[in-house]
């Protein structure tokens, strides 16, 4: 089962620019004392990797290595679910070697970047994370299926790999932008800022709980202004250009709902969201669940430590936190509470699709609205990811 033929993805602008020379330090020699065949592919903009991935011949690979942070093995999976072949394209089993940016912070890590799905696969397997150990395990070709979810709002559709975060920790990730100038430490004094001046979001999502978690919300009863409950091919129709997404078996009767005012709500996929931020501990690779993780309030004096063991894997021991699973999720975010700005960000895999008036940025560039449902549906197991045995 070794790969003896490669197409590796490199992002040039990953993390500060090593990624170039991370391929060529501590990946090519091993891939050719591996005597792998290498096609090499350097990314030139944003979702240049997804058009290459949409449009290359998969027959000549066995499969593809991403060389980046997440944000290239985001754009290699929606380039290989849009193909008309995609069916067999998703099959090609995907290399995470990590060349992304992570910072040592104390409260927050950044999620854009941060080499969360090559942690959570190296880990599992009590595997430092690091370039060298990524690639000695594609070499070898053991693989493990992985969930896709496909987040959708009317014909806007996306595939997710990792996560979605509205709240504090988006906030705090789009927002620290403007203190760039300080490095990493932007992360730190402006988790400070917004927890001094904590805002908590008006809104409603609706999910269908895995079995064990019935019992958390309230009853899904039919009169949420704007939420739907159907999340299947039936009512998006199916793409004849590529996957458009998984068939729900749910009932009405299966899905309950929460409303009212958030701090922060995290809906992952794998356990790490960057390489040191452990948010979804009790997430599995391929069960056909998310991991749901909401923040309602919190006393201010503790927040930090709140944050701190969410960071450290403890997120489901918190009496502030609800922690669940879920199948299927759907979300229509509003304003601040107190506030007569609407504010807030849905960020999926470290981008932002959607923002609301008086956020930063004009969300021009924006594919989806703040308001209207957002709908996300699992698949069990779609992905193939090269990992350690």
């Amino acid at each position: 089962g070794r790969p003896k033929r490669l197409v590796v993805f490199i992002n040039p602008f990953s993390g500060k620019g090593e990624a170039e020379e991370v391929y060529k330090r501590d990946v090519l020699p091993l891939l050719a004392a591996a005597r792998i065949e290498v096609t090499k592919k350097v990314t030139q903009f944003q979702l240049h990797a997804r058009d290459m991935a949409k449009s290359m011949n998969i027959a000549q690979y066995d499969g593809v290595i991403c060389v980046s942070g997440d944000g290239i093995l985001v754009e290699v999976l929606n380039g290989l679910l849009e193909r008309p072949d995609w069916a067999r394209a998703i099959k090609m089993p995907i290399g995470v070697v990590p060349a992304g940016k992570t910072f040592a912070v104390l409260f927050l890590l950044v999620l854009c970047s941060g080499n969360g799905m090559a942690k959570s696969l190296l880990d599992a397997a009590g595997e430092p994370c690091n370039a060298r150990n990524a690639t000695f395990a594609i070499i070898r070709g053991h693989t493990q299926a992985v969930d896709v979810a496909t987040v959708v709002q009317g014909q806007t559709k996306f595939y997710s790999i990792l996560l979605l975060t509205w709240g504090f920790v988006a906030d705090v990730d789009i927002e620290s932008e403007k203190y760039r100038w300080m490095g990493g430490l932007r992360f730190d004094f402006y988790s400070l800022i917004r927890i001094l001046r904590l805002r908590r979001y008006n809104g409603v999502f609706a999910y269908v709980p895995a079995p064990g978690y019935e019992d958390i919300g309230a009853p899904y009863n039919g009169e949420l202004d704007g939420m739907k409950v159907e999340c299947d091919d039936e009512r998006r129709g199916r793409a004849a250009t590529g996957y458009s997404g998984p068939v729900s078996s749910s009932l009405r009767s299966d899905w309950r709902v929460m409303e009212g005012a958030f701090v922060m709500v995290l809906l992952q996929n794998v356990p790490w969201a960057s390489e040191d931020f452990n948010s979804a501990p009790e997430s599995k690779f391929a069960d056909g669940f998310l991991d749901l993780i909401v923040l309602r309030d919190c006393p201010r004096y503790k927040l930090i430590g709140l944050l701190t063991s969410i960071q450290q894997g403890k997120a489901v021991e918190s009496k502030y936190l609800t922690y669940l699973k879920v199948k299927a999720f759907q979300i229509a975010p509003g304003g601040r509470v107190g506030s007569r700005i609407q504010g807030g960000y849905i960020d999926v895999d470290g981008e932002v699709v959607t923002r609301g008036w008086g956020a930063v940025g004009d969300g021009k560039g924006d594919p989806m609205s703040y308001g209207p449902t957002i709908e996300v549906c699992v698949e069990q197991g779609l992905a193939t990811l090269y990992c350690p045995p």
